[in-house]
C-alpha cells in the first residue's frame, strides 16, 4: 500500500507537469496502458490470497480513478492553454476601421465603346462583331490595297501564314456585311485590331470602330453630318473641328478629321470617306445606283484627349490607381 501511494504521488506530480497533450498521453501510456506499470500491479495480483487481491484491487482501482481525474483537469488545463494561445494569435483589434469593398466600374475603354455604339443606335446604325483572325482577301484585297503596300510587310502586321493574319483595322467587316446584307446598310462595327508597333501612343493592339453606310444619294455631306454631331456629342459643342484631304485605298475621296485644340494645334481624331467605286464592286453592289460611305474611330485616341491622358500604355497595365479614376454616372 505504502508503495502504491508512493506511486499514486509521483504520478500526481508527472501529470501537473505535462506541458503538452502530447506529454500527457505519454503519461497516461505508461501508468494506465496495456503495458503499463498499474497494469503491471493488476497482473502480480493472482499470486495473492483472495482477502489480499480483494483488498488490493480495491487500492489499485481507486487509484485509477484518482489518476483519470487528474488526467481529465490537465487536459482540460492544457485545451484551454491551447484556446488561449489560439485567441492570441488570431486576436482581431475591433477598434480598427473596417474594410470596405468597392464596386467595380467600366474600363474607360470600354465605357467609351458604349458611348459612341449608344450615339449611334439613335440615328439607326445597328452594331455587329467581327472576326479578329481575318484573311488576306478582306483584309487587303477587297479593300482595294495594293499587293505593294507597306500595310501588308510583316513589320507593320502580324501573319500567321500566306494567307492568315490578325487584322489591321475593322474595315475588314464592310466587305463581309456587303458580300451579306442588301443595301440600305447602315453598321458600325466595333473591336481589337492588330499593328506590330508599340509607344507612348501606339500598342500592337488596339480599339477601333468602323461605321458604313450604303444606300441611294448618300454623300460626302451626309458624311460630314454625321461626324460633327458624333465629335459635338462626345467632346462637347465647343470644340474646333478640321476636316482634311487624305489618302485611303478604300474611299475616295477621303479626308481625316481633326481637333483644334487651346494651343491652335491640329490632333487628328478619325478617318473616313466614301467608299471607292471597285471596293462596291468587289461585293457585287452597283455603285451606278448606290452610293456609300465610312469613317474609322480610334477608340483609344479619343479616350486619351476627351480625359487627358497622355501614355496609351496607361490603358493596359491595369493599375487600379489609374482605373478608379474613372467613375461614371
Amino acid at each position: 500500500m505504502l508503495n502504491l501511494n508512493q506511486l499514486f504521488q509521483k504520478i500526481k506530480i508527472d501529470i501537473k507537469k505535462s506541458k503538452n497533450k502530447e506529454e500527457l498521453e505519454k503519461i497516461r501510456i505508461k501508468y494506465l496502458g496495456k503495458k503499463g506499470i498499474l497494469t503491471f500491479y493488476t497482473k502480480n495480483l493472482k499470486n495473492f490470497s483472495f482477502e489480499e487481491k480483494k483488498k488490493y484491487s480495491i487500492a489499485i482501482n481507486e487509484i485509477k480513478r484518482k489518476i483519470i481525474v487528474n488526467f481529465n483537469k490537465q487536459s482540460e488545463i492544457l485545451d484551454a492553454i491551447i484556446l488561449n494561445q489560439r485567441i492570441k494569435s488570431e486576436k482581431i483589434d475591433i477598434s480598427l476601421p473596417g474594410r470596405r469593398f468597392e464596386n467595380g466600374f467600366l474600363h474607360p475603354i470600354t465605357y467609351t465603346i458604349n458611348y459612341i455604339k449608344n450615339f449611334f443606335f439613335k440615328i439607326g446604325f445597328e452594331s455587329i462583331n467581327s472576326p479578329e483572325i481575318e484573311d488576306e482577301y478582306h483584309n487587303f484585297d477587297a479593300l482595294n490595297i495594293p499587293k505593294n503596300h507597306p500595310a501588308r510587310d510583316s513589320h507593320d502586321t502580324f501573319w500567321f501564314d500566306n494567307n492568315r493574319l490578325l487584322r489591321t483595322q475593322t474595315s475588314n467587316m464592310q466587305i463581309r456585311i456587303m458580300k451579306k446584307e442588301k443595301p440600305p446598310i447602315r453598321f458600325i462595327f466595333p473591336g481589337k485590331v492588330y499593328r506590330n508597333d508599340y509607344d507612348n501612343t501606339h500598342t500592337p493592339m488596339f480599339h477601333q470602330i468602323e461605321g458604313l453606310i450604303v444606300e441611294k444619294n448618300i454623300n460626302f455631306s451626309n458624311l460630314k453630318w454625321i461626324i460633327y454631331n458624333f465629335l459635338y456629342d462626345f467632346f462637347g459643342s465647343k470644340i474646333s473641328i478640321k476636316f482634311r484631304p487624305s489618302y485611303f485605298p478604300f474611299t475616295t475621296p477621303s479626308a481625316e478629321v481633326d481637333i483644334i485644340n487651346n494651343n491652335g494645334q491640329s490632333l487628328e481624331i478619325l478617318g473616313c470617306g466614301m467608299v471607292h467605286p471597285i471596293v462596291l464592286k468587289n461585293v457585287n453592289i452597283d455603285s451606278n445606283t448606290y452610293s456609300a460611305c465610312a469613317f474609322g474611330i480610334g477608340i483609344e485616341r479619343i479616350t486619351m484627349l476627351r480625359y487627358g491622358i497622355s501614355d496609351i500604355r496607361y490603358f493596359f497595365e491595369n493599375d487600379i490607381r489609374f482605373l478608379k479614376q474613372f467613375k461614371y454616372n
